[in-house]
């Protein structure tokens, strides 16, 4: 998506799509606030940069056919949630988000109504995660490929690596585990919403939370010394953490937050009742974040922090090894069995 100002400039449908997306994202009041000085209107954006902070960059990709189902995901969630997946990353730094590029690829077909949801849902997530659109680019494809570039800022030397954490500090993660991948089977197995708690989990994977407030506050007040964004699942995540650090960890198996089914639920997604755990470890999807935190700082944290509900699952330790201590008090190794898109 050149960043072009009008339909004149570029001509042809790619300039009337461009202008189409500029108008219905709408974010030129946070380009101000952010201090883009230059958006969509040139060949490249411009930011203004400020001494003391430091700049922020990530990307991620979301694909139909691996990421995202055409018959089944609305238009709307799929715009939602790319960038929501993206801007997560900047959540796992403790950063502010500032601006994004979208590079988007679709088939003639999917530049009408379909695109049009699709900004609907775009627009929703940036204006949650105060995130400008500042350009991108617009090619046509065989498929939708959506790629999103990040841009953030943080206070320098404030940013939350995952290689911050030492043997007995406690791990939180934030919100409910697992709920997105269970939302997903119910998708796949036509499980209506409303039946027994399905909406739920469906509202889960299609519209994840945005953590921003939760890592800027903990990065803010120095709280975690180590995070991750929780997107291929706990168990993979954790043993990420780990490797940067070089110590092991502990989780305790009934406190980790997940969704609680009924059995009638559980029967419709074609699971055991005990699966909620399961989930919750190897689910992925969830956009969560897991940080570590020193227990001479512990006593900072609520249960609600910055909006989002927090839970201790257990605490790094010695060693290497990643352990699971199960309710009834058996320990076994926790394998890294979340999202692995070449597995």
């Amino acid at each position: 998506m050149k960043n072009v100002a009008n339909t004149t400039v570029l001509g042809g449908k790619e300039g009337t799509l461009v202008t189409r997306i500029g108008a219905a994202v709408r974010t030129d009041g946070l380009l101000r606030r952010h201090k883009i000085r230059l958006g969509i209107g040139d060949d490249a954006a411009l930011l203004a940069e400020q001494s003391g902070f430091e700049t922020v960059l990530s990307s991620d990709q979301f694909l139909e056919g691996m990421h995202f189902l055409k018959r089944k995901h609305p238009a709307e969630a799929v715009g939602y949630k790319a960038l929501a997946r993206a801007v997560s990353d900047l959540s796992a730094m403790g950063a502010e988000a500032r601006a994004f590029l979208l590079n988007l690829a679709l088939p003639v077909a999917k530049t009408g109504k379909w695109l049009d949801g699709f900004l609907v849902g775009l627009r929703r997530a940036a204006l949650a995660a105060e995130i400008a659109l500042a350009g991108g680019d617009l090619s046509r494809s065989e498929r939708v490929q959506i790629s999103i570039v990040v841009i953030g800022r943080v206070k320098r030397g404030s940013a939350v690596l995952r290689s911050g954490a030492k043997a007995g500090d406690l791990i939180y993660v934030s919100g409910r585990l697992g709920l997105a991948a269970l939302g997903l089977r119910a998708m796949r197995r036509g499980v209506r919403a409303g039946a027994g708690g399905a909406g739920l989990l469906v509202r889960a994977h299609l519209y994840p939370p945005i953590r921003l407030r939760l890592g800027g506050w903990l990065a803010t007040n120095r709280i975690a010394n180590a995070m991750i964004d929780i997107s291929d699942g706990l168990s993979m995540d954790l043993h990420r953490v780990c490797e940067a650090t070089g110590v092991g960890a502990r989780v305790e198996a009934k406190k980790v937050p997940r969704a609680r089914m009924s059995a009638g639920l559980a029967k419709r997604l074609g699971v055991s009742s005990g699966a909620d755990l399961d989930f919750a470890l190897n689910g992925g999807d969830d956009y969560e974040l897991l940080f570590t935190v020193p227990r001479s700082k512990a006593r900072k944290l609520r249960m609600l922090v910055a909006g989002a509900p927090v839970t201790c699952v257990g605490e790094m330790a010695r060693g290497r090894s990643v352990t699971l201590v199960a309710e009834n008090g058996k320990e076994s190794r926790l394998e890294a069995g979340g999202w692995d898109p070449f597995a």
